[in-house]
């Protein structure tokens, strides 16, 4: 019987060791087309998304085009993400990558947010960016920034999960590629998420943690937050 259980303990941490560890499954097949549920007659659902018959598959499901063009930047924060996601190209499905455009108006922010699911690697091909990202406080219970100026040509690292932003230096504007290890790393941004959630955070708890006057909160609570992602 204590083999028994030690046998299960081994399992179940085992388990949970390939759970805590899988982020975007590796495919075992060329690729797994994702399928909209309207689209479903008879489909092997994989990671969140429903799998197209391999038989009915075309180029087209692997393709995009207009990357090329400027995102609109005529928003309060001066800055538009495109992102080229699952949701976007279909064939990204299983394969753990995706990509996105990122426009800045001049002195225009791509403001503070995370990707819980996605490292991103970003690479600046117009103009000059202040990035950085802020990390946990695991080491020495302080979160410290780790920041950089990037011109066009230079490359920086987001950590998965970590907050992390970009701000347009210049008076001109600037643009960004980057890459993100997930078919869909999601985005968290985080003035969005405190201020702006359905339904409102509680204005008791926000006073207490910023440790402001209330009526700031309030404030804060009532603004329109802009959503800079495509």
């Amino acid at each position: 019987m204590q083999g028994v259980h030690l046998l299960l303990s081994l399992l179940v941490l085992g388990l949970a060791s390939s759970f805590a560890s899988a982020y975007d499954p590796s495919p075992l097949q060329d690729f797994c087309v994702a399928v909209k549920d309207s689209e479903i007659k008879s489909a092997l659902f994989v990671n969140g998304k429903f799998c197209k018959d391999p038989k009915y598959v075309t180029a087209n499901d692997f393709f995009f085009s207009g990357l090329d063009k400027p995102g609109n930047t005529s928003n309060r924060v001066g800055s538009n993400v495109t992102q080229l996601n699952v949701d976007k190209i279909p064939g990204l499905n299983t394969l753990g990558i995706s990509l996105a455009r990122i426009d800045y108006a001049p002195y225009g922010l791509n403001p503070p947010h995370t990707h819980p699911r996605g490292t991103e690697i970003l690479v600046v091909v117009e103009g000059t960016l202040e990035v950085g990202f802020v990390t946990s406080n695991q080491q020495d219970g302080s979160n410290k920034l780790f920041t950089k100026i990037l011109n066009k040509g230079d490359v920086f690292v987001f950590p998965v999960g970590l907050i992390h932003f970009q701000f347009n230096r210049g008076y001109t504007n600037a643009v960004a590629f980057a890459g993100l290890s997930s078919q869909n790393a999601g985005v968290i941004t985080i003035a969005n998420a405190v201020f702006d959630s359905d339904p409102r955070i509680n204005p008791d708890v926000l006073t207490k943690a910023f440790q402001v006057d209330k009526n700031i909160i309030d404030y804060l609570q009532k603004q329109f937050w802009v959503d800079n992602n495509n």
